[in-house]
């Protein structure tokens, strides 16, 4: 990947709630984005006294690789990237009530089913190859029209 950025480049968000580090690989129908645990990364906000982030920051993580995914298709075309949604996840388990500080995490999402604007991703964070969470995500791009009307204030 030879133009490869930082992941928070292919996402609409703004620090600190970018939880992934690196984008380490992508194609039509997957991507493998990298984060590690600790003090000086992009987690420090999230981490507990110990130093451990709480798996329950599982389910981001995996919704912005898919985020970096849908980003850098976006970039491939010229666009800037997009607020998603996150519809639901379904069998989501995460083998261990924490991510431990210094753990390297991959995380890796294949697309399952796609429309215009509707995904399905499996979705996997392992360390050294042992799989610590997983799970399938439904996602949504809403248009323009739609964003403006979440965002607009009564």
């Amino acid at each position: 990947m030879p133009d490869a950025l930082p992941a928070a480049q292919y996402l609409p968000h703004d620090t600190p709630m970018v939880l992934v580090e690196r984008l380490c690989g992508i194609n039509a129908d997957s991507a493998r984005c990298q984060v590690t645990v600790g003090s000086q990364g992009v987690l420090r906000p999230f981490l507990d006294a110990d130093g451990n982030l709480p798996a329950w920051y599982a389910l981001e993580m995996m919704a912005q690789t898919i985020g970096v995914w849908s980003g850098w298709h976006g970039r491939q075309r010229g666009e800037t990237p997009r607020a998603g949604l996150l519809l639901g996840a379904r069998a989501l388990n995460c083998a261990q009530p924490v991510f431990t500080s210094g753990s390297e995490l991959d995380i890796s999402i294949i697309l399952l089913l796609q429309d215009e604007r509707i995904g399905s991703f499996e979705c996997l964070i392992q360390r050294a190859g042992e799989t610590l969470a997983s799970g399938r995500l439904n996602t949504y791009q809403p248009d323009d029209n739609e964003i403006n009307q979440l965002l607009a204030q009564e």
